[in-house]
């Protein structure tokens, strides 16, 4: 588990444990199962599930889930292979859904 400090942190949204830095969004227009998710290049304090092919709207990707480390909520994605020359990108990535995640209290 890595602690991450500092000011704009995002936190799951159930126990407020800090997984990422707003600095790490490479982008906010990605669209999920159930609802807007953000791109991330890092995220800490996370499990990460199994992996397993999905069928994406951009096409087939590996993924794995990943989840909290504090409380186990699933809080979105991390890419581990694309299959399409034009979304390998996003290998290594993670995807966290808006509705999972908050502002830490001192943004």
């Amino acid at each position: 588990m890595v602690e991450i400090v500092g000011p704009r942190l995002y936190c799951c949204y159930r126990c407020r444990n800090p997984v990422s830095l707003h600095d790490d969004i490479i982008s906010k227009t990605f669209q999920g199962r159930n609802g807007r998710v953000f791109l991330f290049s890092h995220a800490v304090s996370v499990n990460v599930g199994p992996r397993e092919d999905r069928n994406l709207l951009t096409g087939l990707h590996t993924i794995a889930d990943i989840s909290c480390v504090d409380c186990n909520e699933v809080l979105g994605w991390k890419y581990e292979r694309a299959y399409e020359a034009s979304q390998k990108y996003k290998e290594g990535k993670f995807i966290l859904e808006k509705a999972k995640i908050v502002k830490s209290d001192d943004w």
